[in-house]
């Protein structure tokens, strides 16, 4: 079967369509189109969507309804997200698979499984950071210096390889979620493994120049406030920043590691997080950004065609907070304030 992929932007909505399949993209959940990223979606990440209902992908490419089937062998359009991620990977693979196998096996459900965890940034914080799936992959990937359009295909090309050999040693029965052992002997992967442990010196760089925030932030295990330490990168040199974030008990106020990070690049895109664990959310706070926005460009005469997401889905639940596609005119400072005033917050000053 010939596949070919298309990628678009974030947050691209679609209607299924024949001979093509759309994954962690679309705006719905319906066979053939598969996200996770609108308010009506299931608590699941698509790769563990496609496990759940296997049928949204075999009803997809077996049309009954004249009773003829669609045959799958001539072509099939793949559609996801610009920059593929592990979900929409580890999607692209689970699709795959169930197309050839016709059914989900367990090696299957492992892989999506640990995929929901990589995607909400559940992993556990004890889990050894550079002997698991996700900081590998973003290891291979890091560092890309090339047109957009080939590492995407790149991305594809790695990203299979690596979904492929994590399924295969799932199926021998090897442990997948955190294993030293598993990449052993490979030598991309044990590169990549030496290249997650430097990553952390790049880490301890960028919080020696960051910006540090003690925020009160909405609970959603209960009623009430949290104290939050939050950590503000510019251009972050490291490719894991949230997760040493969230490790870093000696840089944070609390000493219970930064439960926000907030990445600014180039003064153009910013990604607000929280830690799930940290059991808080930020809904409300892009509601106030794209308010900002939209008087920041009404004065500029510019027009908003992207908002800032909000994360408002179940899976995402308001943790995580994205700039608009085609950046913003908000500064740093205005970003930073919005923040601040959301969490009754303060600035921390320099170390």
């Amino acid at each position: 079967m010939e596949i070919r992929y298309e990628f678009v932007p974030y947050g691209t909505k679609f209607e299924p369509q024949p001979g093509a399949i759309v994954l962690d993209v679309g705006m719905k959940t319906v066979p053939g189109v598969i996200d996770h990223h609108h308010p009506t979606a299931e608590p699941e990440c698509t790769a563990s969507l496609i496990v759940r209902y296997p049928k949204l992908v075999l009803e997809h490419i077996q049309p009954l309804a004249d009773g003829t089937k669609e045959d799958p062998e001539r072509s099939l359009r793949i559609i996801t997200h610009r920059l593929p991620d592990f979900d929409a990977l580890a999607s692209i693979f689970l699709t795959l698979q169930l197309i050839e196998r016709r059914r989900v096996d367990r090696p299957m459900e492992m892989l999506a499984a640990y995929a929901k965890q990589a995607d909400s940034a559940s992993l556990p914080l004890e889990l050894d950071i550079a002997a698991t799936p996700y900081s590998i992959l973003r290891a291979l990937f890091s560092g890309a210096k090339k047109d957009e359009a080939v590492i995407n295909r790149e991305r594809v090309e790695e990203g299979l390889k690596f979904m492929r050999f994590l399924y295969e040693r799932s199926l021998e029965g090897y442990e997948i979620w955190e294993n030293r052992k598993l990449f052993s002997g490979v030598d991309r992967y044990e590169r990549a493994m030496r290249k997650v442990e430097e990553d952390y010196f790049h880490y301890l760089d960028d919080a020696g120049r960051s910006q540090i925030v003690e925020l009160r932030l909405p609970r959603t295990d209960k009623e009430g406030w949290k104290d939050i330490d939050g950590l503000i990168v510019r251009n972050p040199t490291c490719f894991l920043l949230k997760e040493w974030a969230r490790r870093d008990r000696s840089a944070s106020p609390r000493h219970e590691g930064f439960g926000l990070t907030v990445t600014n690049f180039a003064n153009q895109r910013y990604i607000i997080g929280v830690d799930p664990f940290q059991a808080v959310h930020l809904k409300g706070l892009g509601s106030r950004l794209n308010s900002s926005e939209a008087q920041r460009r009404e004065a500029a005469g510019k027009p908003f065609p992207y908002r800032w997401y909000e994360g408002n889905c179940p899976f995402f639940n308001y943790r995580i907070i994205d700039s608009p596609q085609d950046g913003t005119l908000l500064s740093p400072q205005d970003v930073v304030q919005e923040l601040l005033n959301f969490g009754a917050g303060r600035a921390i000053p320099s170390r």
